[in-house]
């Protein structure tokens, strides 16, 4: 049996309807269809590798890692039949470039939208908990990639591999992303973050790295929706003035944004007021700059506790680098588009598995899909997406898939012990002469 028609049987099984705002099927050739038609790119000629197809092609590139471009085609046989029984290796490079990046862009936002309406994620005081922080990606070192993207550059010189930057945006119980925006590594990442929030959901709270901390971007955040609030240590150095105090550790300030920051962001106004909460962890004063003015409906001790979870899109980072991509750092594409086709498709196939994880999650109560081993159910998932099915009848998958519903209770993490510290190791400046022995 085909891994797509395994797929799209899976998600059969579990009774939705597309128009209510979930999927009936994994990707159709109707949703795909009209993801390709607001990129621009359908076409009315019928090839043998549709455009419809060469998206699956592409999430195929992150799930089977160890495999070639045309492997992959044809272990997925998504080929429409012909006078051979395969097609040329050529052909599935021609149709990657027919396919663009855009197309793949266009799926992720519109299966990340059903997924996380089907999700029905967990909140804390009605806010919905997310993430931003940036990661970069190694591409292969081509002429065009490193035009595109750039090499960073060091004190021993200029890197071998040019780099993508990306920055994304995740739910943090689930690991389900949001949104993510990309460029050359040259590109700052609060650049990439004022391109996420357009789309940030209303009634959420937003976990930000020191890093990204902007005054402009800061206001933009939550002044572009409704109950938008946003959570930042305090940069070091900052000047703030204390207005009230409004308990112990718990002052409300005032910010002075400065003449550039106005310029760039016409809205940002002259003075921004925000809450800063100091607490003591693990012998460490940590502070900690919120837009939650509300006290009575945000209490200061579990707004300090709750920047912790921050680190989720962390371990996101390393399912995706580490487990799903299994290591191989650099990635397969030679050119510029087809390493930001290849880089939506690796998110894409990262949501999948997530999605499918927040639905075993969901027989375990009291369990948040964060807590399942991402490790083990890709495993299982996969696995039974590509052999299981080819092994028994259609007749018999839910029963397969029920069993693999039941057996989400041995997915489950240990408890993650809290005493458990690793400080940040500070690495030796490289130099450009060689070492004395």
């Amino acid at each position: 049996m085909q891994l797509v028609t395994a797929l799209t049987l899976a998600n059969r099984y579990f009774p939705t309807n597309l128009n209510t705002g979930a999927l009936h099927q994994l990707l159709p050739e109707e949703f795909i269809s009209q993801c390709l038609e607001e990129a621009g790119i359908a076409t009315v000629r019928r090839r043998r590798l549709p455009l419809e197809s060469l998206v699956l092609v592409v999430l195929g590139m992150a799930l089977y890692r160890g495999k070639d471009v045309w492997s992959i085609a044809d272990k997925m046989q998504i080929m429409l039949p012909g006078r051979r029984e395969l097609v040329a290796p050529s052909a599935v490079v021609q149709g990657r470039q027919r396919l663009g990046f855009e197309a793949m862009r266009q799926v992720f936002h519109h299966t990340q939208r059903l997924w996380h309406k089907e999700a029905e994620h967990p909140r804390w005081c009605g806010l919905q908990l997310l993430g931003v922080d940036g990661v970069v990606w190694r591409t292969p070192d081509t002429k065009e990639n490193t035009e595109a993207f750039t090499k960073p550059k060091t004190t021993a010189g200029e890197s071998a591999w040019p780099m993508v930057r990306m920055v994304c945006q995740m739910e943090l119980t689930s690991h389900l992303l949001v949104n993510a925006a990309m460029d050359g590594y040259s590109t700052n990442e609060m650049v990439l973050a004022e391109q996420l929030v357009e789309n940030t959901p209303d009634n959420s709270l937003t976990l930000f790295d020191r890093g990204f901390y902007s005054l402009g971007l800061l206001h933009a955040w939550q002044s572009k929706g409704q109950s938008r609030h946003w959570l930042i240590p305090l940069k070091k150095g900052t000047q703030y003035e204390v207005i009230e105090k409004l308990g112990k550790q718990d002052y409300l300030v005032r910010l002075t944004t400065s003449p550039q920051a106005r310029k760039k962001w016409q809205c940002l106004p002259e003075y921004m007021e925000a809450r800063l909460l100091q607490k003591k962890i693990k012998g460490k004063e940590c502070f900690i700059l919120t837009s939650m003015l509300d006290t009575k409906a945000f209490m200061g001790d579990e707004i300090v506790d709750l920047y912790s979870q921050r680190w989720e899109i962390e371990l996101g980072y390393r399912e995706m680098k580490q487990h799903l991509l299994d290591s191989e750092f650099t990635l397969r594409s030679k050119k510029s588009d087809m390493v930001k086709q290849e880089l939506w498709g690796v998110l894409l196939c990262y949501n999948l598995i997530r999605y499918q994880m927040v639905r075993m999650a969901k027989t375990l109560p009291g369990i948040y899909p964060n807590e399942l081993s991402f490790t083990l159910c890709a495993n299982a998932i996969v696995s039974l997406f590509e052999h299981g099915f080819t092994l028994i009848s259609a007749h018999h998958i839910p029963k397969e898939l029920d069993d693999l519903t039941r057996k989400a209770e041995f997915f489950i993490l240990p408890f993650r012990r809290e005493e458990r510290m690793y400080p940040r190791q500070v690495k030796r400046k490289p130099s450009k002469y060689a070492y004395k022995k």
